[in-house]
């Protein structure tokens, strides 16, 4: 089992994909524990050769995208390694490795261009959602485009960035439509 199968058999579990929008502080610290060193290693670029295949790619969005969400949730650097995350998953479906994984898994490889904070992700991610008949990731989605379109970023990453909110984003974080992270 090569280091990236074992990424996905994590990420894919019964126990853990039951979690992926609703972890609780025991999994963010298995997380953690289990591949902070993973994570460290992609950052610095120790797992670049990931990139030559559909898994290996899936993998490496996961490691830096997902991951940190969870490893450091609420902290600044959860976002350290987003922009990697989406070089990798413009790379993947350039090469069209997006093609080649199943429609349950090829959300996660897409999902790192819903949380980049740049239009042209988004609208790249929306497209993508859109090809891929993903209905109910399309629908965060174009939520999150919409986000980037109104304030330009996420304004719920503010505080965590040391950003200051203006008065229309603190009025949106107030709304009872908000979203939240």
């Amino acid at each position: 089992m090569t280091p990236y199968d074992d990424v996905l058999a994590f990420w894919y579990s019964e126990s853990v994909s039951g979690q992926w929008f609703s972890s609780t502080p025991e999994l963010d610290g298995e997380i953690g524990d289990r591949y902070g060193q993973l994570w460290e290693m992609a950052v610095n670029h120790e797992l670049d050769s990931w990139i030559q295949s559909a898994e290996g790619c899936l993998a490496l969005a996961i490691v830096l995208d997902q991951f940190p969400l969870n490893m450091f949730r609420g902290e600044a650097r959860s976002f350290v390694s987003e922009q990697q995350a989406v070089e990798v998953a413009r790379y993947a479906i350039g090469q069209g490795f997006d093609r080649q994984l199943a429609s349950e898994r090829v959300s996660f490889l897409y999902m790192p261009l819903m949380h980049s904070e740049s239009l042209d992700d988004q609208a790249l991610s929306v497209e993508c959602f859109a090809n891929a008949g993903l209905e109910s990731n399309l629908r965060f989605a174009q939520h999150h485009r919409e986000l980037i379109r109104r304030f330009g970023r996420f304004p719920h990453r503010n505080a965590i960035l040391g950003r200051e909110s203006t008065r229309e984003e603190l009025e949106y974080l107030q709304s009872e439509g908000a979203f939240t992270g």
